[in-house]
């Protein structure tokens, strides 16, 4: 059995997309589709504009999106370890070839858990979009190389698949993506970069949400250090310098592009200090369905 679970918040128009590129994929065997969503005018939407018995709305209590996952793996988990559970996000949707490739990397016993392949569709020719393709770029050449190498690296939200039976649960108060992995890891399995498996995703386009979204993203990184302090980071002020810094003064194609990246730098760096000094005055990352609405990376609605 293969179940993909869609969370999404209140974006029926996106939701659907996203659903309809699973269905249709050929998809061998039984699976289920389960929309997760905190409000009711969503599943009228959703039940209104596709008819397919195999597509099924949940409606999440609206604790986080941690707290919809944890629900599912306890409500639709099996001991079968060749069953898998897809993840993915209602406001992104994912390539025509996305589950027989996730399918043929499981075909290795030793997998446990597997990410997708992030692909931004904001356009190069403003800052923000250009920011995007950067980053993404970084990241898929880390995870290209640490997959290669058989090492741990943390998974993307936007798409990513476990084998059922190995996991129940998982703590809330840090993202999925980063955790689930670790916790496939610390029980033998490796983790695998099916980069084939492609998600599209729109980013933010101005300051308030890219600062808002990223922001996010830091706060639950760092509450590694302390449920897991001994789990290798991927995602980290640190490694970004490291891994980072060459690779984007290489990255632009021309002398404005070259120009956003030097304004990438101190960006990204306020972001990590506003990030730190926040977690210092008690602003915790909250697992709550998003605490500030990023309005830009709605695609549709």
């Amino acid at each position: 059995m293969i179940d993909i679970i869609i969370t999404s918040y209140k974006e029926p128009k996106a939701t659907v997309r996203a659903v309809q590129a699973f269905l249709k994929q050929k998809i061998p065997g039984d699976f289920r589709i389960f929309v997760v969503d905190p409000f009711p005018e969503v599943e009228k939407f959703i039940k209104t504009n596709i008819k397919n018995k195999n597509v099924h709305f949940i409606l999440d209590p609206g604790e986080g999106k941690s707290y919809a996952l944890n629900m599912l793996f306890q409500d639709y988990g099996s001991q079968n370890k060749e069953d898998i559970f897809i993840m993915t996000d209602g406001d992104v949707y994912v390539s025509e070839n996305t589950v027989q490739e996730i399918i043929k990397t499981f075909k290795d016993p030793q997998i446990g858990c597997i990410t997708g392949h992030p692909i931004p569709i904001d356009s190069r020719k403003i800052k923000y979009g250009y920011w995007a393709h950067l980053a993404f770029a970084g990241i898929h050449k880390v995870r290209q190389h640490l997959s290669k190498e058989r090492k741990f690296f943390e998974c993307s939200g936007y798409l990513f698949a476990i084998r059922k039976g190995i996991i129940l649960d998982f703590p809330l108060e840090t993202s999925e993506d980063s955790i689930i992995p670790y916790l496939f890891w610390k029980k033998g399995y490796k983790i695998a970069y099916t980069e084939k498996a492609e998600v599209y995703v729109k980013n933010p386009d101005n300051w308030h949400d890219w600062l808002a979204q990223k922001i996010r993203n830091v706060k639950a990184h760092e509450n590694l250090n302390k449920i897991s302090p001994e789990m290798p980071r991927t995602k980290s002020f640190f490694n970004e310098i490291k891994q980072g810094f060459f690779f984007s003064l290489t990255f632009s194609q021309s002398i404005k592009e070259f120009f956003w990246t030097l304004e990438f730098f101190p960006a990204r760096l306020y972001m990590y200090l506003k990030s730190f000094k926040e977690l210092k005055k008690g602003h915790p990352y909250n697992d709550g369905w998003r605490e500030t609405e990023i309005h830009s990376t709605k695609p549709l609605d």
